[in-house]
């Protein structure tokens, strides 16, 4: 089971229409978005945490970088379990598996 994998790793359903369908895949691809969004400010927020553990005049920096770090992989996590649950709904609500689509 991969932890995170883009792109259509499943069929859609013989009863959906293709309006629904393109709206399916905007809301796909609005996922995809939103993770990379979430990756960004994390990794922004990892270099802001270097930047203020490498000021060595100013020591009262290290609990704002302490705090960035954290946040750092709060916002990584979040993004990961908002993506990996939104993708599941999607399959869950509008997609048939590979795996029930072969019996």
């Amino acid at each position: 089971m991969k932890l995170l994998s883009f792109g259509r790793d499943f069929k859609p359903d013989k009863q959906v229409i293709l309006r629904d369908y393109l709206a399916i895949e905007r809301t796909r691809l609005a996922n995809e978005r939103t993770l990379l969004s979430y990756i960004r400010s994390s990794l922004y927020l990892l270099l802001g945490s270097i930047g203020f553990f490498q000021l060595k005049d100013f020591p009262n920096f290290k609990y704002l970088a302490l705090l960035s770090l954290i946040f750092c992989v709060v916002f990584f996590v979040i993004g990961v379990f908002r993506f990996r649950l939104l993708k599941k709904s999607l399959k869950k609500l509008y997609y048939m598996s590979e795996d029930d689509g072969d019996k």
